[in-house]
């Protein structure tokens, strides 16, 4: 069955709810719930009603990337790090198992770090620190190509992958990591080199931010993953963001490769009218990578079944071959709540790192 036609509305009709970003209202999504004064926000898109994520990512069409950026280190600041508790491991590379002192074991301490030796020796439980690895490397590879200006939620694609960057990339930076980058345009990938620092940081996220939106091309994704594996030698973590649509067989190798060397995530951003079309009638598309329009008519049952038949299994092929490389794989959609879907897959991962540490489960 054929992929469905990318495309996407004229950037000027695309309905972009301010984001929120209040102390208030992140707190309330924090909790899980909104209190009288800080009711849900209902947003109108023609005849359709929708309630509002409490976290939006900031728009990066009509903002200048220094708000952006203040937006996004504000919203992982106080929510996200405050969910995770300070616990990173999922996001962030892992620290690395050079052991270190001895010390009496306390409740709450893994037993899986008793030094049964020591233990033996002074007939009381000991166990044995690690020392945390420093200067580790994360590393984000994130797609900055026409596709990714789509958006018919409540932000576009790209505004969630500039999100997803700079959330790893402050979370890196927290624990003393280096943080580097690669955009992958159509007309090549652009390598940032991984230093430590807030101010590279910060540099990093603006030229990421700013980088040029382009009407036309597509991204070589598998170049840019073997772009990617040639220039992070030494081993980290790698998050990959990008809406995957190119065909599975031109990046799939090279994922593999990548994931070999770096504990390895990859981002998918996803709009939800490219899983479904609405009925509105007779519908221009736009193809963001050809430049050609095609009028579509939305009002025929079959043709909204294939269609979603076919994205259906286009997103089965590109999951398929993300586990087939031995790479996390974490769904972002324009139209949920992108920091709650972070927390969750951190969450996840953390528990199944944990499971296979203590020989319970696998990937």
């Amino acid at each position: 069955m054929r992929r469905p036609f990318q495309s996407g509305p004229p950037r000027s009709v695309r309905p972009h709810p301010a984001p929120a970003t209040s102390r208030a209202e992140l707190g309330c999504a924090a909790a899980g719930r909104c209190s009288h004064r800080h009711r849900p926000r209902l947003v109108r898109f023609g005849s359709l009603t929708m309630v509002a994520p409490s976290n939006v990512p900031p728009r990066t069409v009509h903002t200048g990337p220094d708000e952006v950026l203040r937006r996004l280190d504000l919203a992982v600041a106080h929510k996200l790090d405050g969910l995770l508790h300070g616990e990173y491991q999922g996001l962030v590379p892992a620290h690395g198992s050079e052991l270190g002192e001895t010390r009496n074991y306390q409740a709450g301490d893994d037993v899986r770090r008793i030094d049964w030796n020591v233990t033996a020796r002074f007939q009381e439980p000991y166990v044995r620190d690690t020392i945390a690895d420093r200067e580790l490397e994360t590393w984000a590879l994130v797609d900055v190509g026409p596709s990714m200006d789509f958006g018919t939620a409540f932000c576009e694609k790209r505004d969630l992958a500039v999100s997803a960057a700079a959330a790893a990339g402050f979370l890196t930076s927290r624990t003393g990591n280096r943080f580097g980058a690669l955009l992958a345009a159509p007309d090549g990938p652009t390598v940032i080199p991984a230093r430590g620092g807030r101010t590279h940081l910060m540099s990093t996220l603006h030229r990421l931010v700013a980088a040029p939106r382009l009407d036309g091309g597509q991204v070589d994704l598998g170049l840019a993953l073997a772009r990617l594996s040639a220039t992070a030698r030494r081993r980290g973590m790698a998050v990959i963001i990008s809406d995957f649509l190119s065909e599975p067989d031109s990046w799939a190798r090279p994922l593999r490769q990548v994931a070999t060397r770096h504990e390895t995530i990859a981002i998918e951003i996803i709009d939800p009218r490219e899983l479904s079309l609405p009925d509105v009638g007779v519908l221009s598309l736009v193809d963001t990578r050809s430049g050609r329009t095609r009028e579509v008519p939305t009002a025929s049952k079959k043709l909204r079944a294939r269609y979603e038949a076919a994205a259906s299994e286009q997103r089965s092929a590109i999951a398929e071959a993300i586990r087939a490389a031995g790479v996390d794989h974490l769904v972002l959609r324009t139209d949920r709540d992108w920091l709650l879907d972070v927390v969750r897959f951190v969450a996840d991962r953390r528990s199944r790192v944990h499971a296979r540490r203590s020989g319970w489960g696998a990937r």
